[in-house]
């Protein structure tokens, strides 16, 4: 035990370190997205042979998993073809990307108001999440 008696609970962080804890993390982020955007740009997907991380669960199986084509997914939107956006992976991109945009958003906000949000899913919100991952794995694995 310490001398200075039991430790306390932890200071709650000031709205000021939030906001800069915030525009850090955001800055950080987009600095890596950018990267990884103008490299992307440049390497096309559909193409055989480019340095790309392989999906390992597709290496591993030879089956599509919920996110495969995500990579080809985001070129075809970066380059604004939308209907082949849709071809490569139509769930991530009519659920996973207006979610995520959701969530980083409120994130993003209520840091710059200098508030904490709570980011993860409840458990019901992990099981539908996972419900829609299944199913979604399923059924382009077997249409083809």
């Amino acid at each position: 035990m310490s001398p200075y008696g039991p430790p306390g609970p932890a200071p709650a962080p000031t709205a000021a370190s939030v906001r800069r804890r915030t525009l850090r993390r955001a800055g950080i982020a987009l600095g890596v997205g950018a990267a990884g955007a103008v490299y992307l740009w440049h390497t096309d997907p559909h193409q055989s042979g480019q340095l790309l991380l392989p999906c390992p669960f597709h290496w591993a199986t030879g089956l599509l998993c919920p996110v495969c084509g995500g990579t080809r997914m985001a070129y075809d939107l970066m380059h604004g073809d939308v209907v082949a956006a849709f071809h490569d992976n139509a769930v991530l991109l009519t659920l996973g990307v207006p979610a995520v945009a959701w969530l980083v958003a409120r994130q993003l906000a209520a840091g710059l108001r200098g508030r904490s949000v709570r980011t993860g899913l409840t458990a019901r919100g992990n099981a539908v999440v996972l419900g829609i991952a299944a199913v979604w794995m399923v059924a382009r694995n077997l249409v083809g």
